[in-house]
């Protein structure tokens, strides 16, 4: 299967959000379609042996809209030119809105004593002469209007109906209702009827919706500020070494392998690896850390982050659509084209709503002119029903929450993949937290190194390099700490690092530790519980054992030839943020339990440090996915947070998996949230961002479906006999077009949420 993103062109409402969606799903070979109001995009899977992007943007044109591919290069410049594009939309509706607004406030004006039943002398007769009327209406439906009629009978020859259906049907009934009164008011008059013309109603709604669309359109825009401000982030030039001289070139000529000069208060131009010289670099643009980090030769810089003091060359490694910046703009950009399990009820309710609102329409009509035998009631009260129904507002609940909510977060350094993932965050009811790297700094260090004979003679130095040969082939980081150490011990004993390349019969054991021959010598290295699986006595270092454990520390067992030779206490220092974030958690209600391959006696030195109450200690890699699949089965949602590859079952497992950002591309690639930072401190604000996202949307459905569910009666007159109270058209037009501009304002109030107890 392959996915692709198409963007939209021709939506007006949700409706035809649904249309699109049933067109795009009828392609044979496509097999999943997901298309989003709010950011105007369609995120499709398909079969490539059956299908291809022209055949799905065919059935796009066909149902009377256009997509076009959305290129996957992150930055790509077409988002500028989406960008005009909608500037430019955004200009033609103020002229149409104004042209609208001034010929219909000169037509209210003019229908002022029909309204009123009475004369006012300061308005002249030509005013509210009918022909006027009438002339002066027709260039606001065929000019400023058209873009409603030519959609609804796109519709219409597609047998389907949206908001513009609804639109065209109202104004288009009071213009041609009015074209009566007009050419033939004795008919009326010798029957008792006043010969009313809404030439204004027309107008006006017309006006009053294009003013909404605009102050939508521009309010959608606005949505979209977080990914603006990432890709202005980029920086535009770079200085390279080429032929031996340094050069100033756009970024986009910057190929891998280029020598990057970088002078102090510049920005990186893209990722790499410094070669040359010291600095301190500001990463807050992609980590949210505010204080700035010391580089040097070896270390990874970021593309967009900010240079503070040193000059230093780095190796370019990733450029263009596969820079770090780059990745996070397609993930924010995928987050926030997804649609979120709880807009499924608004998608269902629009996929029948136009229609039933025409029968609605029709109905009052019916009921109205049987009840009064007056046309003209009737007519107003339908006209109100067709306006005030639009859907726009339970379309825009959803999705627009979802941008800025997805937005928020890309600003705080939390990358959120799918607007489903935001939704379960503010449900969950346990956090499992992997220890090493994400509890504590994941960069152990050997503190205490016991022999069976306690001395530190050339043979003890011999069993640590055989040691340090046999870790040199591990990946892990507790074999990382261990040759690290060994050279900082062999060196000056033998003037040189003498570890040995010969390592024969090499085996790591998941969960266990490794193994391998060095000089004749068979070695093994790992947990307690490997010795005993083994048959390997380990009383002779028993004490020094507990000892260590009971400091918290991760020991270590070095064996030879099937003998005991010492042991190694590893500590892992917890990270300054962890205990403060745990605590914020369980604050919030939620239970945080700790997952971890270590012994039950040093899990439980870390767990009562940082405050957690349920440990899991001595888990192998390939029983962490089982242990999170066992607390789901107790019933409740679990998120899982890990750094490292072990971790990634565990993390497809969870309802919620939390990769830390400093971890592993596989563990981020299984996660739905990745913190940039690695600080724990982003898992409670993103659960709180989730909640604050979800809050949002439940409030933007309730205003919603309480609009519509309280002005279709309302329209429909069922105040008349009550109150004697009827909904003009006019204000039914203006109410619609308010509608989903609140809706959309309130989903903007998310650009204001700060993280609770953030530093």
């Amino acid at each position: 299967m392959e996915t692709a993103t198409l963007k939209l062109r021709g939506m007006s409402c949700a409706s035809c959000a649904n249309n699109i969606e049933r067109a795009i799903r009828s392609v044979p070979g496509v097999e999943a379609c997901s298309v989003n109001f709010g950011v105007e995009r369609a995120t499709v899977t398909y079969d490539p042996d059956q299908t291809d992007v022209a055949a799905i943007q065919n059935a796009v044109d066909g149902a009377g809209y256009s997509a076009l591919l959305q290129q996957e290069d992150g930055l790509a410049p077409e988002d500028d030119a989406e960008r005009r594009e909608r500037q430019a939309e955004n200009r033609t509706l103020t002229r149409r809105a104004w042209v609208s607004g001034a010929i219909g406030a000169v037509l209210v004006v003019g229908s002022l004593p029909a309204m009123a039943g009475l004369t006012i002398s300061w308005i002249p007769m030509w005013l509210h002469d009918p022909w006027f009327q009438l002339v002066l209406t027709a260039p606001v439906l065929v000019w400023a209007g058209s873009g409603f009629f030519i959609n609804a009978w796109k519709a219409v020859k597609r047998h389907t109906a949206t908001m513009d259906t609804l639109v065209a049907i109202g104004t288009g009934t009071a213009y041609v209702y009015s074209l009566f009164p007009t050419l033939f008011p004795q008919w009326f008059i010798a029957r008792g009827l006043r010969p009313d013309v809404y030439f204004e109603a027309a107008a006006v709604i017309i006006a009053l919706l294009l003013l909404g669309r605009l102050l939508e359109n521009r309010a959608k825009g606005q949505t979209s500020e977080a990914i603006r401000k990432l890709m202005g982030l980029q920086a535009r030039s770079a200085r390279v070494v080429r032929a031996g001289r340094a050069v100033d070139i756009p970024i986009a000529e910057v190929v891998v392998g280029d020598i990057v000069l970088v002078r102090p208060g510049e920005k990186i131009p893209v990722d790499g690896e410094i070669v040359e010289g010291f600095s301190t670099i500001d990463e807050a643009v992609v980590t949210g850390e505010s204080m700035p980090v010391k580089k040097q030769p070896g270390d990874e810089v970021v593309g967009a982050t900010l240079n503070k003091t040193g000059s230093f060359q780095f190796r370019a490694t990733r450029v263009g659509k596969d820079t770090f910046l780059a990745q996070i703009v397609k993930l924010v950009q995928q987050a926030q084209g997804s649609k979120a399990p709880i807009q499924r009820l608004a998608d269902r309710v629009t996929g029948w709503f136009v229609p039933a609102v025409i029968a609605i329409a029709i109905l009052t009509f019916v009921l109205w002119f049987n009840a009064m035998g007056n046309v003209t009631m009737a007519l107003v009260n339908t006209v109100g029903v067709l306006i005030i129904a639009c859907p726009c507002a339970l379309g825009l609940a959803t999705p627009t929450s979802i941008m800025v909510g997805t937005g928020k977060g890309a600003e705080n350094g939390i990358l959120i993949k799918g607007a489903d993932s935001l939704e379960l965050a503010h449900n969950l009811q346990t956090i499992v937290l992997d220890k090493t790297g994400t509890i504590t700094q994941g960069k152990p260090t050997v503190a205490d190194y016991i022999t069976v004979h306690g001395s530190a003679d050339s043979n003890e130095l011999d069993l640590l390099r055989w040691v340090a040969s046999v870790e040199r082939n591990s990946e892990h980081p507790l074999a990382e700490a261990v040759v690290q150490y060994a050279q900082s011990q062999l060196v000056g004993v033998y003037g040189d690092i003498p570890l040995s390349d010969s390592v024969q019969g090499f085996e790591a054991i998941a969960g266990s530790g490794v193994r391998g021959c060095v000089s004749g010598r068979w070695v093994q290295i790992g947990t307690h519980r490997w010795m005993n699986e083994l048959g390997i006595e380990t009383s002779a270092l028993q004490q020094a054992w507990e000892r260590l454990e009971d400091s918290g520390k991760t020991v270590v067992w070095i064996a030879v030839d099937g003998r005991v030779a010492g042991i190694m206490g590893i500590a892992d220092a917890v990270k300054p943020s962890s205990a403060k974030a745990i605590r914020a958690l369980q604050k919030m209600g939620l239970e945080v339990a700790m997952l971890t391959g270590d012994n039950p006696r040093t899990a439980n030195v870390i767990a009562r440090e940082v405050g957690i109450q349920r440990v899991f200690a001595e888990v192998r890699p390939d029983q962490k996915a089982a242990t999170v699949k066992a607390i789901q089965a107790e019933g409740r949602l679990v998120a899982m947070v890990g750094d490292g590859i072990n971790d990634a079952p565990a993390l497809a497992q969870a309802d919620v998996g939390i990769a830390i950002g400093t971890g592993t591309d596989v563990a981020i690639a299984a996660s739905d949230i990745t913190l940039i930072s690695g600080d724990l401190q982003g898992i409670v604000t993103a659960i709180q961002l989730s909640r604050a996202t979800i809050r949002n949307i439940k409030q933007n459905l309730f205003f919603a479906f309480i609009y519509n569910v309280a002005g279709i009666p309302i329209a429909a007159g069922i105040l008349f006999p009550l109150f004697g109270w009827l909904l003009s058209p006019t204000i039914a037009g203006a109410a619609m077009a308010f509608s989903s501009v609140s809706v959309v304002t309130n989903a903007l109030r998310l650009r204001n949420f700060k993280p609770v107890g953030s530093r």
